[in-house]
C-alpha cells in the first residue's frame, strides 16, 4: 500500500505527516503481510509521485488530506486543485483502489467524495477503519458496516459514524521523513489526546476528531520519545492536540514519566489559557515545555464569550505570568473581526495587549466558516450566506465594518508583536533557523517587551 501525504503547505514551516505514520504504524502491527510506503509531497512534484507509484506498484493507494485551504482570508487560495492532481496522477499510472482520508476529507467528506472520485473514503478516524477495509476487499467483499466509511455503495455518505475509537497506538516514524522534518522545520510531531469536549463556535475539530476525548498510553508516547532522542538525538517534538491542557491528570502523568526516563527533550503544544495552576505549569516546565500556542482569539472579554470560549482576560494574563515566572516562552494567537467584533471590543484587545509582556500576537483575519459549525448556522440566520453553500471555497465571517489597515495602525501603535498572516514570517524564521542553528520553534525571537 502507498499513503500518500497530499499537503504542500510548508507556511511558516513544513509539518510531518503524523497522521500517516500512525496509520503505517497501526497497519504494521494488524496486517504485518502488508508493504507500505510513504509518498510526501513536501518532499516532490508530480512527476515524482507519478516514479514512484510506477515504480511501487502498490495493490492500494491512501492519500491523506491535511488542509482545505490556508484558513486565511487574505490568502484565500483552495488546495483541491492540487489534490485533484494527485489523484488524477494516481489514476494515469495505476489500478489500484484509491482511498481517501485526513483531517480536511474529514470535514467534507460528501463534496470530496463526489470531486476526487476515489473508490473509497474514510472519515475521522482512520487506523481501524482502515484496517477492516483492506481486509474486507482482500476477502472480495463489499465493505460494510465500517465506521467513516463513504463509497459509491453508502451514496456517497458515511452511513456509520464512529462510536469505537482507539487508545493505545504505538508510533514509528519514518526515518527518511523524520530526517527531512527536522532539518527543515526543527521538530517532529505526536498526539497525547483527540477529540476536543470544548464548543468554540468556528471551530472543526469535534467535527474531524469527535467531542469524546480519548487519551493515548503514557507508556508509548514516552517510548516514542525516548527513541527519537536517543537514537536519531531529536530533542524537539510538537504536541498536536487541539488543546494540550485538557485532562490534566493525565497530563501531570505524562510529565511525570518524561521526567523519570530522563531524556533532555524540549517541547510545545497548543494550550488553552486557563485549566492551568503553578503547581502544572512547573511540572511541564520541567519536563521539557518550552512554547505554548495559546488559542486565546481575543483579548477582550465579551469577545471571547462570543466566541464560545469560556474563559476571561483576567485568565489570559494570569497564566502569561506565569509562562513568564517559569520562562516558558508563549504567544497568544487570536481571530480579529469575528462575529460580533466592533472597534470597542477591537481597542479593548489591543489596550489589553499592552499587559501582556513578552509575547508574541498571531492575529487571524475573520473566521473561517465549516460546515456542522454554529457559526455556519449564525451566517444563514444572518444571510450572510446560503443554507446549500456547501463552504468548499475559503469563506469568512468578517464583522461588519472591520477596517484592516485601521487594525493593523492599531497593533502597531500598542508596541507589541503583532505578526499578521501576510507578513513574511516564513523568511524570518527560515533565516533565524540557520543563523542561530536552533530547532523548535522560532517565533520566542520576535517578542517585545
Amino acid at each position: 500500500m502507498l499513503l500518500i501525504s497530499a499537503n504542500r503547505l510548508a507556511d511558516p514551516y513544513p509539518v510531518y505527516p503524523i497522521g500517516l505514520s500512525y496509520l503505517q504504524t497501526y497497519l504494521r502491527e494488524k496486517l504485518p503481510w502488508l508493504e507500505t510506503s510513504v509518498c510526501d509531497m513536501n518532499m516532490m512534484d508530480i512527476e515524482g509521485l507519478k516514479r514512484r507509484v510506477t515504480e511501487f506498484n502498490p495493490k492500494y493507494v491512501g492519500i491523506s488530506i491535511r488542509n482545505i485551504d490556508g484558513a486565511n482570508s487574505l490568502d484565500r487560495t483552495s488546495f483541491i486543485p492540487g489534490y485533484k492532481e494527485i489523484t488524477d496522477a494516481v489514476r494515469e499510472k495505476c489500478n489500484a483502489p484509491v482511498i481517501i482520508g485526513g483531517a480536511g476529507f474529514s470535514i467534507y467528506p460528501g463534496r470530496l467524495f463526489e470531486i476526487l472520485k476515489p473508490d473509497y473514503g474514510i472519515a475521522g478516524e482512520g487506523e481501524e477503519s482502515l484496517r477492516q477495509l483492506i481486509e474486507s476487499l482482500e476477502r472480495g467483499e463489499e465493505p460494510t458496516g465500517i465506521e467513516g466509511l463513504i463509497s459509491a455503495s453508502t451514496g456517497g455518505e458515511v452511513r456509520n459514524p464512529h462510536t469505537n475509537y482507539l487508545n493505545s497506538l504505538n508510533l514509528s516514524f519514518d526515518e527518511s521523513l523524520s530526517d527531512f522534518y527536522w532539518e527543515k522545520s526543527g521538530m517532529l510531531n505526536i498526539q497525547t489526546k483527540r477529540g476536543c469536549c470544548y464548543h468554540c463556535i468556528y471551530c472543526s475539530y469535534p467535527i474531524i476528531d469527535g467531542r469524546k476525548v480519548r487519551t493515548l498510553d503514557t507508556d508509548l508516547i514516552v517510548g516514542t520519545l525516548e527513541r527519537l532522542y536517543r537514537e536519531k538525538g531529536i530533542n524537539y517534538v510538537f504536541f498536536t492536540d487541539s488543546v494540550f491542557n485538557i485532562h490534566n491528570s493525565y497530563n501531570a502523568e505524562l510529565a511525570e514519566k518524561i521526567i523519570k526516563s530522563g531524556i533532555k527533550i524540549n517541547w510545545g503544544a497548543y494550550f488553552s489559557p486557563h485549566n492551568l495552576t503553578e503547581d502544572l505549569i512547573a511540572l511541564f516546565r520541567r519536563a521539557g515545555l518550552k512554547h505554548i500556542e495559546f488559542g486565546t482569539e481575543s483579548l477582550c472579554t465579551e469577545q471571547m464569550h462570543r466566541y464560545g470560549k469560556n474563559f476571561s482576560f483576567d485568565d489570559v494574563l494570569a497564566n502569561s505570568e506565569l509562562c513568564l515566572k517559569y520562562n516558558i516562552f508563549y504567544a497568544h494567537f487570536l481571530i480579529l473581526g469575528g462575529l460580533g467584533e466592533t472597534e470597542r471590543t477591537l481597542r479593548e484587545t489591543m489596550e489589553n495587549s499592552k499587559k501582556i509582556r513578552y509575547s508574541v500576537f498571531f492575529p487571524y483575519i475573520g473566521m473561517r466558516i465549516y460546515p456542522g459549525t454554529r457559526l455556519q448556522q449564525i451566517a444563514i440566520e444572518e444571510g450572510r450566506i446560503d443554507p446549500d453553500n456547501p463552504l468548499l471555497e475559503p469563506t469568512y465571517y468578517l464583522a461588519d465594518g472591520f477596517d484592516l489597515e485601521s487594525c493593523r495602525r492599531m497593533a502597531n501603535e500598542t508596541g507589541k508583536a503583532w505578526i499578521f498572516p501576510d507578513d513574511p514570517l516564513a523568511e524570518d524564521m527560515e533565516r533565524m533557523r540557520v543563523i542561530k542553528k536552533k530547532k523548535g520553534l522560532m517565533w520566542e525571537y520576535l517578542r517585545k517587551p
